[in-house]
């Protein structure tokens, strides 16, 4: 009997990293340019408003100050394709990671329920959900982080470039930083992918239940007293987006604290404003203090607009290209 299952549960890894890894690249490919918006904005010490003209006596005027503008400087500055600064790496980083983090995922829920099924898994206590895609988002963020990093640097870098490539970001970044300085910025991402990753994945699972409940409570005074409970492109569309949004706005402040790591000492054109310095920042706590005490509270929702903005389509189209692939693949490979 178990030797008989083994291979199954193989396929199973298989599909569900393959489908996580699709469906994680259709995502991040779609909602690249609010990405690259999100991170000039994290990445920002100046103002990201156009009304937060009051801290102006810190540092120089603003180079983006709204999304539109945003949008508009990095249209005529680099042409369509700096929408897509970084999108290799984090394409290499994306992929591994979704296809990490459902697999991971997929297994610790099989070990919980007893069953592979997916449909089993909608049973399950809505805190081993989060506890579930917690534990996915950290073993995910440790397998991918450098390439998390090298988007961030390329996206963050403008014209002129400071990097040609993604080869030569990683080779200056081990001559002068060693390969400790590829994880720069871990600590607050583990930190921030713990509580992210849960509310992500516990919030839709939660919705998914919600939403299959309001289908049989519908179904059963329309249709007769039949209780058909499957759940809509569009609702799973729906339960995703709700998810991205929730989880996103939640940890935003730890994403901010990410990217000033993640881009110190990185010698920018000044007319993208102040450099961060390296050493500027001797820990996440003291990033925090010091982001609170230059740039006031809205310094830690720095991008947090575009953040939402991409982020809730990109949850939406993720987990409803995940659902979609993986029934397609697990059909062909004939697997449940």
């Amino acid at each position: 009997m178990g030797s008989e299952e083994e291979p199954s549960q193989m396929r199973r890894a298989l599909v569900d990293a393959l489908a996580g890894a699709i469906s994680g690249g259709i995502s991040r490919t779609v909602t690249s340019p609010l990405d690259v918006i999100k991170i000039r904005f994290q990445v920002q010490l100046e103002p990201t408003t156009s009304w937060g003209v009051l801290r102006r006596d810190i540092y120089g005027p603003s180079k983006y100050t709204g999304l539109l503008q945003a949008s508009k400087d990095i249209l005529r500055e680099e042409g369509l394709p700096g929408f897509w600064r970084g999108n290799v790496p984090a394409l290499l980083m994306y992929m591994p990671y979704t296809a990490i983090q459902f697999t991971v995922l997929h297994k610790l829920k099989t070990f919980a329920s007893g069953s592979s099924k997916t449909e089993d898994h909608l049973h399950l206590s809505p805190y081993l959900s989060y506890v579930s895609g917690a534990i996915a988002g950290c073993a995910a963020t440790v397998g991918s982080y450098p390439f998390d990093l090298l988007r961030t640097i390329l996206a963050s870098q403008g014209e002129p470039k400071v990097y040609p490539d993604m080869r030569s970001a990683f080779v200056d970044i081990i001559k002068t930083r060693g390969v400790r300085g590829l994880y720069a910025g871990l600590t607050p991402t583990l930190v921030e992918i713990i509580p992210y990753a849960g509310l992500q994945f516990g919030s839709y699972d939660t919705f998914k239940r919600s939403m299959m409940a309001w289908n049989r409570y519908r179904y059963s005074h329309l249709n007769s007293g039949s209780e058909d409970d499957s759940v809509s492109s569009f609702q799973l569309f729906l339960c995703g987006f709700a998810a991205g949004t929730f989880s996103k706005a939640a940890c935003h402040p730890l994403d901010v604290v990410k990217k000033r790591f993640q881009i110190e000492g990185l010698k920018r054109h000044p007319r993208y404003g102040a450099r961060i310095e390296s050493s500027t920042y001797k820990g996440m706590y003291h990033a925090l203090k010091e982001i609170v005490a230059k740039e006031g509270f809205g310094g830690l929702y720095k991008g947090l607009f575009p953040s939402l903005v991409k982020s809730a389509p990109a949850g939406a189209v993720t987990f409803v290209a995940y659902e979609y692939i993986s029934d397609w693949i697990g059909s062909k490979a004939g697997v449940e």
